[in-house]
């Protein structure tokens, strides 16, 4: 019996000594089992802890922060600036929100966030790559970009701002007339005896748009070329300078009459830019002529660089145009060419109709023997007449007006004004 006992004394003693050995040996794998089980038992009583308690709100997270600094107690590292995070994501997101609402755009809060530039958390599903069009009401637009910030970001498109006209940036828009002329360049000359009736910064060169043409017309028409020739529209003649849109497809063959009639009266710019192109020598000697005419004629204000005007560096001064005004006018061809209310084309089975860009052509109150119009956004919208009025043969010059209607109504001013003058004595002088 003894002898039992003694053995099993001596096996207990050796199974207490093995695990006070595996023990020293092996800490780790001891403390580990340790933590576990208190990982088990803190999972098991935190939510009989949290039962029934409402989570504390991000203000009195912030009250607890600083009740906490005053009594000398650290903070948890990276609580605060988490709940900064948060707080200023939480806002740029619901601003973007109201913002794109009001714009009558459907963006979800995701995808305001990123284009508010709010940092993408870790394993978010990242927006869909899509076309946000910016809704500018009040910003004048003159042209709608794409914009890609990164390669990551959505393509945005933006409506960018209209760009100001030359007369603008010279300042001369804001310069007063005696009758309150919408154009920053106006100037009207007696056609019989050049002499001035009215002017208003007749010196200031600036772009003239379309009012090029009245140079193209005149150079074809005095170089007595065929106007029964057939020339084609090429893709040399597509805008590249505007992006401006034509009716004459790339293919479509007219005669050279025909098309000095819509490049004079609608103002086609494939027309006219054909007509240089086919002209014997080609365009830049073209151009040339188009230089050299308007030196011969004491244009010195007045440069050409193409045939259409599309390009703001066509430039020239009301001095100068009143000049080319009163030479076209001895051209009959450009007379009528210029003044035609309408003129249609037969394509195949296709009627085209072409209208004058120059609504005065038919008001039957006017008396117009030439006329051109012209605009592009740098040169403001533009306008050359010679007119018949209280009997006297009238020049009329408007540059860098706003508004389409605003050069029409200078003109009718004008007309007023000088019928007003043969009726009455001079009630202002001539300005400038």
């Amino acid at each position: 019996m003894k002898i039992c006992v003694n053995r099993l004394l001596k096996a207990i003693h050796g199974t207490v000594a093995f695990a006070l050995a595996a023990g020293l040996a092996f800490p780790g794998v001891v403390s580990a089992a340790a933590d576990q089980k208190q990982t088990q038992k803190a999972k098991i009583a935190a939510p009989n802890q949290t039962a029934g308690k409402k989570k504390p709100s991000q203000k009195n997270a912030a009250a607890h922060e600083k009740s906490a600094s005053k009594k000398g107690i650290a903070p948890k590292a990276g609580v605060q600036p988490q709940l900064a995070k948060a707080q200023r994501g939480s806002k740029a997101t619901l601003k973007v929100a109201k913002a794109t609402k009001r714009n009558g755009h459907s963006v979800t809060a995701k995808q305001g966030a990123s284009k508010a530039g709010l940092s993408k958390q870790a394993g978010a599903k990242q927006p869909r790559k899509n076309l946000v069009l910016a809704n500018h009401r009040n910003m004048p637009v003159s042209s709608k970009v794409a914009v890609r910030h990164s390669s990551d970001a959505p393509l945005v498109r933006v409506a960018s701002v209209a760009s100001l006209s030359a007369g603008e940036r010279l300042g001369l828009r804001a310069s007063q007339d005696a009758l309150d002329l919408s154009s920053s360049v106006a100037l009207v000359v007696d056609q019989d005896t050049n002499e001035v009736l009215f002017s208003k910064n007749d010196s200031a060169v600036l772009p003239i748009a379309s009012l090029t043409k009245l140079m193209t017309g005149l150079v074809i028409a005095d170089a007595n070329l065929s106007m029964d020739e057939a020339i084609t529209i090429t893709q040399d003649d597509v805008d590249i300078y505007k992006g401006s849109r034509s009716r004459l497809a790339v293919g479509t063959t007219l005669s050279r009459g025909e098309l000095m009639h819509l490049a004079l009266m609608s103002s086609e710019n494939r027309a006219a830019h054909a007509l240089g192109r086919t002209y014997p020598g080609g365009l830049r000697h073209f151009v040339s002529l188009m230089n050299s005419k308007a030196r011969e004629l004491g244009m010195y204000d007045t440069r050409y660089v193409e045939p259409t005007g599309l390009l703001s560096q066509n430039q020239s001064s009301a001095r100068d145009l009143a000049t080319l005004v009163s030479v076209a006018y001895e051209r009959p061809i450009l007379r009528d060419l210029s003044t035609s209310p309408s003129h249609q084309l037969e394509l195949g089975h296709r009627t085209l109709q072409f209208n004058n860009s120059n609504r005065l052509i038919r008001d039957p109150e006017w008396d117009i023997g030439l006329q051109k119009t012209g605009y592009i956004s740098e040169a403001g919208r533009c306008l050359v007449m010679q007119a018949k009025v209280a009997g006297r043969k009238v020049i009329m010059v408007f540059l860098d007006s706003a508004g389409k209607l605003s050069r029409v109504q200078d003109a009718e001013r004008v007309r007023r004004w000088v019928e007003a003058q043969s009726r009455e004595p001079v009630l202002i002088r001539p300005q400038g």
